[in-house]
């Protein structure tokens, strides 16, 4: 291909001016006809992905233009017309004939992970901002009265049940620690009546031996008296923290409950 084209050049006519210079040079047929199969392809691949609005269609077209013969007139011109050939075969397409390879375009995988990422998060916000929304409308409902509470039935019949089973506890811890009060202050009564017995059948010796029985009788019942004073003590104390600790506990965490819901 590359000695047809030399053999033109070589038989071209150049055209001789009036005055004697060289008149200009015919453009090429071949270079033309190499165009116009150019444009074709390129408005085929247009007409193909006009209606295309991803990223892909900017990559196709890159490709089309690309891929078409990137012809350099000068360098077909200079290498058809006395110069080398080598600048029109595709033997000598890296030596010098002014060609270049071509550029990829840019990669749309990243575009299209930031655009999954950006609308993963605006469907979060709009999820929160819909979430908000009910609860605020709930709540002021609620507040003012004009709209039922968005509770579960049995949950809150087990926390009255249990408000009203730490008020009944209460009840007894008050009435045990009444009683502690009370059976301590005879506890010491029945101690000092021990003594007083005693001393009367050490002063009164007609009676000693009644005394005497009295006092023992009343130390014996001080001393089992102090001992049921302990166990109700300990009872005081159980119901003290069933009360204040656990079932306070308890209630707090509804309270934050109620507070979330």
């Amino acid at each position: 291909m590359s000695e047809g084209l030399l053999s033109k050049a070589a038989t071209m006519e150049i055209p001789i001016g009036s005055n004697g210079d060289a008149g200009s040079l015919p453009e090429d047929d071949g270079l033309e006809q190499v165009r116009e199969r150019r444009d074709r392809r390129r408005d085929r691949h247009w007409d193909r992905h006009r209606d295309s609005a991803s990223g892909g269609f900017f990559q196709d077209l890159q490709q089309v233009m690309v891929s078409g013969p990137n012809l350099n007139e000068t360098s077909i011109v200079s290498g058809g017309y006395g110069g080398s050939a080598e600048g029109i075969g595709p033997a000598g397409a890296g030596k010098g004939s002014g060609l270049h390879p071509p550029h990829a375009g840019p990669p749309t995988g990243g575009e299209e992970i930031v655009r999954g990422i950006a609308v993963e998060k605006f469907d979060i916000v709009k999820k929160w901002g819909i979430n908000t929304y009910k609860c605020t409308k709930q709540l002021i409902s609620e507040r003012f009265g004009r709209g039922s509470r968005t509770v579960d039935l049995e949950l809150e019949t087990q926390i009255e049940l249990l408000r009203e089973t730490k008020r009944k506890y209460e009840c007894v811890l008050q009435l045990a620690r009444g009683l502690t009060h009370h059976f301590y202050s005879l506890v010491q009564t029945q101690h000092a009546l021990g003594d007083a017995f005693a001393d009367l059948s050490q002063k009164s010796p007609e009676l000693q031996e009644e005394f005497g029985y009295n006092a023992e009788t009343q130390k014996l019942l001080c001393k089992n008296g102090e001992t049921l004073l302990g166990a109700v003590n300990f009872f005081v104390s159980s119901i003290n923290t069933l009360v204040n600790k656990t079932m306070e506990d308890t209630l707090m965490t509804v309270k934050q409950y109620e507070t979330a819901r």
